[in-house]
Order: C-alpha cells, then structure tokens, then sequence
C-alpha cells in the first residue's frame, strides 16, 4: 500500500459489507475502513469530521436502497456541505440495481465519479483504488 487510504462502506446489507470489507483488506488497499448501515450515519459522520482529514473517507462506496436515508438523498445532503469538507472525497454509487432510470439519476449528479452494479469486481476495486495512489 503505497499512500493510505480511507474506504466508507455505506450499505444496509451485512452480507456485502462483510465481504466487501474482507476483500479491501485482502488486497492492503486501505488504513481504515468504516462502515454505515444508512445514509444518516455517514452523513453524521462526515459532518462531525468536516475538517478531520484523518477521520474523513477518500473513498466512498454508496449503495442507493437503505432505510432512513438512501444513496440519493445521501448525496443531496453531501452535495451541500461539500465545499466546506477538508478533503476531496471520491464517491462511487454501487448498486445491484440495473434499472436505466437510476443509472441515469446518478450521472445527473456530478459528485458521483461512476455507478457500479454489485458485486464490485476485484479489478474495478483495484481500479478505483488505485487512481488515489
């Protein structure tokens, strides 16, 4: 691991997040990784280390279905306190959803870099990681 990174998993299913976060660890690609259940948490989070570069994630993997606050109004939220975050963050929307009308909706926002379906291969992880190395 050349520069360490942060990785925020923001995804209701334990499933995924326990098999996303074993790969990211297999594969030395993080110093830290956190994971939310919802929306609300992450933005709780970011909000409290606003200046906190240490604590702030450089990489964001966003799922869109989740209770309280899903992907999207997540990234309403976001796309306001952006310019006020102590670091660049790079988000990713990835969904196991295939419908056209979400896909579309995310390349409408400009904070999100792309939208993966799940499961994230190993070589787009390796990929996404890497452009931050």
């Amino acid at each position: 691991m050349s520069n360490p990174i942060n990785i925020c998993i923001v995804d209701d299913d334990n499933i995924y997040q326990y098999t996303i976060v074993k790969t990211i660890k297999s594969l030395d690609f993080a110093s830290k990784i956190i994971t939310f259940s919802d929306g609300e948490e992450a933005l709780n989070f970011v909000l409290k280390n606003l200046n906190d570069k240490i604590e702030l994630p450089d990489i964001i993997l966003l799922d869109i279905n989740m209770p309280i606050m899903d992907g999207f109004q997540f990234m309403e939220e976001f796309v306001k306190i952006k310019p006020k975050l102590g670091k660049k963050i790079v988000i990713y929307m990835v969904s196991s959803s295939v419908d056209p009308k979400d896909i579309e909706r995310t390349k409408k926002i400009s904070a999100i870099s792309d939208y993966i379906i799940k499961p994230i291969e190993i070589e787009k992880l390796k990929t996404i990681i890497q452009v931050l190395q």
